[in-house]
């Protein structure tokens, strides 16, 4: 990749955006990392090297203020492949599979395979359907009762270069398992090497289950223990597998899926403006060379139809929630409009109570709103969509950080990202659980 540079403008109250886009992104080929919205936001843009002095005539000419976020693009990505192909090493020498750093789509989905198998009595890997290249779409289902429970939906990785979203959620995956095995244990006084019969409806085969973690939720955290005996938890934690191989193998920075556009050369779909809400509407571009285009249809792409249909066939989800970044936002419904959710003061305040559960660890502070009036309008997303299904409790998170990496968070911050967004999504989970619809 070429000398790229981040720069983080302020827009004056003065300059006119659909000035600034139309006239120089076709050209310059820049790459919005935070698209404009208003005047008192920055603005993130990647420029290529061909770009830059074009670029800054612009913004000086204009009076624009602009600082420098990173300068050489490429001494990140080289600094990060380093570190992956050490931790690989690493994994190879002791057989662990290391929460902090960054992995490729077949070492996430082995651990996915390791975690059904080692906790496969409440524990269940599921393919909900394949991608575009025909990769699976994994959910990891955690459940300790039977029947078809109230759910929570939580997927991460729509956007394939926000790669903190998918390390989050495999952290997540093993922070969710522990406390159910020490719950089942706890309920059925199981000890060491003892068979147990499965009692997640999910499951058929009995296993041997390893002695209680002391250090686990279970005894700590009872609020946990309490979520798992309401509700199961369903978990994707790639959502893109195509665009996330692919930014592992050709280009870091793709957010999109890999599907052919008829007529066009250019590939791939935002499967984030492709949900069935408001489709077509402001924030989503009709250009297939967009890295928001919104696709020929609604649900054109197979990995958003597949977890539409894996939803609607489940039928109890009450919670929807997905994982972004970046920017630090905790965000509700709408994007496709600026109206309220007849929910909105609900949504409002538990979002508002999930920021300050992320913000008690580490003094990370995200702000809380509405698509809309947050960032901009942005049609087709997956939580209007969701909400407009009848899921009340939708909610976007935008992890870490405000731009100094922006999707290049550094692996060092992957657990410490993963840990406050757990104790935000616990918030959430929290109230679904005790205020049922």
């Amino acid at each position: 990749m070429k000398l790229i540079l981040i720069f983080s403008a302020l827009f004056g109250a003065a300059l006119c955006l659909e000035t600034f886009v139309g006239s120089i992104f076709p050209s310059l080929q820049l790459d919005f990392w935070l698209n404009p919205s208003t005047p008192a936001l920055p603005v993130d843009v990647r420029i290529p090297a061909h770009s830059l002095q074009a670029v800054k005539v612009f913004l000086e000419s204009h009076g624009i203020k602009y600082s420098i976020l990173i300068e050489d693009l490429q001494v990140v990505l080289d600094r990060e492949k380093q570190d992956i192909i050490a931790s690989q090493q690493l994994e190879r020498s002791s057989s662990t599979f290391n929460y902090g750093t960054y992995h490729s789509l077949a070492s996430i989905y082995q651990e996915l395979e390791n975690l059904a198998s080692e906790y496969g009595n409440v524990v269940t890997k599921i393919q909900i359907g394949e991608s575009y290249e025909k990769r699976p779409l994994y959910v990891l289902k955690v459940c300790t009762g039977r029947g078809n429970r109230p759910a929570i939906w939580l997927d991460a990785g729509i956007h394939s270069r926000e790669w903190v979203t998918q390390a989050s959620a495999m952290w997540i995956a093993r922070k969710v398992t522990l406390p159910v095995i020490d719950f089942i244990l706890s309920r059925v006084r199981l000890y060491f090497k003892v068979p147990c019969t499965c009692v997640c409806s999910a499951c058929s085969v009995n296993s041997l289950l390893p002695a209680p973690k002391i250090a686990s939720d279970y005894g700590n955290d009872p609020s946990v223990t309490s979520l798992l005996n309401n509700l199961d938890i369903f978990l994707l934690p790639v959502a893109n597998p195509d665009g996330y191989e692919f930014t592992h193998t050709t280009n870091r920075m793709w957010r999109k899926t890999r599907s052919k556009n008829s007529g066009s050369l250019c590939i791939g779909v935002d499967p984030n403006r492709n949900w069935d809400a408001g489709f077509g509407g402001p924030g989503a571009s009709s250009n297939p060379c967009s890295d928001s285009y919104r696709g020929p249809s609604a649900n054109s792409e197979v990995e958003v139809k597949s977890i539409v249909n894996f939803i609607k066939n489940h039928g109890n989800v009450v919670a929807f929630l997905t994982l972004h970044s970046y920017s630090q936002l905790l965000m509700y419904p709408y994007g496709y409009k600026c109206t309220p959710p007849a929910d909105n003061a609900e949504l409002n305040t538990i979002g508002k109570a999930a920021a300050n559960s992320i913000q008690s660890l580490y003094g990370t502070t995200y702000t809380v709103g509405s698509i809309c009036t947050t960032i901009y309008q942005a049609s087709g997303g997956s939580i209007d969509w969701s909400y407009d299904y009848g899921i009340k409790y939708s909610f976007a998170f935008e992890l870490r950080d405000t731009g100094r990496y922006g999707f290049l968070l550094p692996a060092s911050q992957i657990i410490p990202t993963a840990e406050e967004t757990w104790l935000g999504l616990k918030t959430i989970m929290e109230y679904v659980r005790d205020n049922p619809y």
